[in-house]
């Protein structure tokens, strides 16, 4: 990979390479990541669980979202009421209906209850060694981790996409990142 001069540019050479996974890599290790998560949880006894509705070359947790209920675990997903706001999570089971808020990501459309999560996964285009997310920019993460009481905040990657870049400001580490 060459040697990124800027987060876009990075973003744009990690999205290149989580393209060319095959299906069949792609399967399997979003299996190994499935399989991490769910021992995690358990054992950090989450009850709500913040999670993500996966875009594209994401890994894909669907395996985990349909045992969440056997465990006991709640899964919330989040939703942007506003630009510039923080996630705020609804109670969400597969197969309940989505559609596009604010930010034009597809969310839970049936908005009721707010729900705190004990934890919530952060899907990461690039993570580093200090636990520093490099999502698309949006900011959504960071404001929500600002909040109190902060969730416990899990990234979701690949085991490649592990890089280096400078933080901002703005930028709030990771509790943990978890990865095939």
């Amino acid at each position: 990979m060459n040697q990124p001069t800027s987060k876009a540019e990075l973003r744009q050479q990690l999205i290149a390479a989580r393209r060319a996974l095959s299906a069949t890599d792609k399967a399997a290790a979003d299996a190994r990541i499935v399989a991490k998560l769910l021992s995690w949880l358990l054992d950090h006894q989450v009850r709500v669980l913040g999670a993500y509705l996966a875009i594209p070359g994401e890994p894909d947790l669907s395996a985990l979202y349909d045992a969440l209920p056997t465990h006991g675990i709640t899964l919330a997903m989040p939703v942007v009421l506003e630009r510039q706001q923080p996630l705020v999570f609804v109670a969400w089971r597969p197969g309940d209906p989505v559609a596009k808020d604010a930010s034009g990501t597809v969310a839970p459309s049936a908005r009721g209850e707010y729900l705190q999560p004990d934890a919530v996964l952060a899907p990461c285009i690039g993570y580093t060694a200090q636990n520093l997310r490099l999502g698309f920019g949006g900011g959504y993460f960071d404001r929500t981790l600002a909040q109190s009481p902060r969730p416990r905040a899990i990234g979701i990657a690949y085991a490649f996409a592990k890089v280096s870049f400078a933080s901002e400001a703005h930028d709030i580490p990771l509790d943990v990142i978890l990865t095939d």
